[in-house]
């Protein structure tokens, strides 16, 4: 059968040309055209978009001096709330990060192959994620300098860290996390660093390709290496989705503050950043889909998968989110339940019903399969999401705080121009490393999308015909 038959059958390809259960009639040639075509040199808008980013990145630096400079004072942080914005951010990049492990790690192990477009980015995602919140504790700290206080190592000041500390659960949750994540990421890229460097053409691009492809050569001694590692790098990744962020959501469960003291928080948190991280990868991929024309390689099926995963995890969320609520209701104990009565109705109402409606009401719509394969309308709801997920960590950590036990110090928070230059250059940040990424290095996988290509297009006549 040639290509062009294939087409008929299957329909032309774009948005809505294909049948839900069909791959599209590329090439191995057209593939490789498509992913490299991604790195020929920057045009005047990827310069610009840079250029946002650093600006953002340069707003959040100047906000972090100011801080060093005159204290943490001038944060938003005073009692009773003392962690505020900053363990805000950083629970949502934590969040963020995971759904890039569970799309190329557990989804590996499981052999679906809707990830196979998508999972590079979501790798790239999860990396610069966790980088982005690596950051949080530090200015948390206030006094940044004395950051490896929180490191065990034997010293002449006999200092030594406090393990029951959140704060040193956190410095060992990240550390871990982007060490697997980032060695998983990169060796998942060589085989099409290698693809790129055989079609580099300019000196720069030769060496660094030449350089960071570690000198792959693709025959048959090195793809079963690359693929026994793959594996095992996978099956050791696969852990991590569960244990870090149960880590990050005992920060809060082994307090006794009302509202933290849960034993569903692990699995809640773990739920809630599968949830945002693959909104996060619908708000990326579809930009860059559209931009690079890669309608043939990222398609309506893709979004459908990735539509259903976001359902899933919307209801986990939304049970445990009413689980809180019974449990304080039926606990009989005022102090629970005088803190999820605050939370719909108190000084924050507005945080809660954005999450409410962002989280649990718009999802329900995707219920409706015209809307799961409507892309314009998945990245509308994608960034809701991550909006919703944010006011969720913000209504944990700061409506928690600011309504303990005692009325006598219930207190509010007040944002600072610091701390909202800092979150705004956590996303500049996030967006600089992403940018450059997408420009320098395959930002979809080539070698697993061959993999998934129908057998007609393996023909090399189908091949030469297209």
């Amino acid at each position: 059968m040639s290509v062009e038959q294939n087409k008929e059958n299957n329909g032309q390809p774009g948005e809505g040309g294909h049948a839900a259960h069909e791959e599209p009639a590329v090439s191995y040639a057209r593939v490789n055209e498509l992913v490299l075509k991604m790195l020929k040199p920057p045009t005047i808008k990827w310069y610009a978009l840079l250029l946002c980013c650093l600006c953002a990145v340069g707003i959040g630096a100047f906000s972090w001096t100011r801080q060093i400079l005159m204290g943490i004072g001038e944060s938003g942080k005073m009692h009773p709330i003392m962690w505020g914005a900053y363990i805000t951010n950083f629970v949502f990049w934590v969040g963020i990060a995971h759904s890039g492990t569970l799309i190329s790690a557990v989804l590996y192990l499981f052999r679906a192959k809707f990830r196979n477009p998508i999972y590079r980015l979501a790798e790239a995602m999860t990396v610069f994620a966790v980088l982005t919140a690596g950051l949080f504790p530090l200015i948390h700290l206030g006094r940044v300098w004395f950051f490896y206080w929180l490191m065990p190592y034997p010293n002449q000041r006999t200092l030594w860290p406090n393990f029951r500390s959140p704060l040193l659960w956190d410095v060992f949750a990240v550390s871990t996390y982007l060490t697997v994540s980032a060695t998983f990421f990169i060796v998942g890229l060589i085989p099409d660093i290698a693809a790129a460097r055989d079609a580099a053409k300019s000196g720069f691009r030769k060496m660094l390709y030449s350089v960071t492809s570690l000198g792959w050569s693709g025959n048959h001694a090195q793809w079963k290496h690359y693929t026994s590692a793959y594996l095992l790098f996978a099956a050791f990744a696969t852990p991590l989705v569960v244990s870090v962020h149960s880590v990050v959501s005992w920060d809060f469960a082994m307090s006794i503050v009302p509202g933290w003291h849960s034993t569903i928080f692990p699995p809640y948190f773990v739920a809630g950043a599968i949830f945002s991280g693959v909104a996060m990868v619908m708000t990326l991929i579809i930009p860059i889909r559209k931009i690079f024309g890669l309608e043939d390689l990222v398609r309506p099926v893709h979004f459908d998968a990735m539509a259903k995963l976001i359902l899933v995890t919307s209801g986990i969320v939304t049970y445990a989110y009413i689980t809180e609520f019974y449990m304080a209701w039926f606990s009989n104990n005022q102090f629970e339940r005088a803190q999820f009565w605050f939370r719909p109705f108190g000084h924050y109402w507005l945080a809660f019903w954005i999450m409410t409606f962002c989280n649990c009401i718009a999802p329900l719509s995707l219920w409706w399969k015209p809307l799961r394969t409507n892309i314009a309308y998945l990245f509308a709801l994608s960034i809701a999401i991550n909006i919703g997920m944010w006011f969720e960590r913000f209504n944990i950590i700061v409506q928690s705080l600011s309504h303990e036990f005692i009325p006598a110090v219930w207190g509010e928070y007040n944002f600072s121009w610091v701390d909202i230059g800092i979150t705004l250059g956590a996303f500049g940040w996030f967006g600089m490393w992403m940018t450059l990424f997408i420009k320098f290095f395959p930002a979809v996988a080539i070698t697993e999308i061959k993999e998934i290509l129908p057998a007609p297009t393996r023909d090399p006549h189908a091949a030469g015909s297209h």
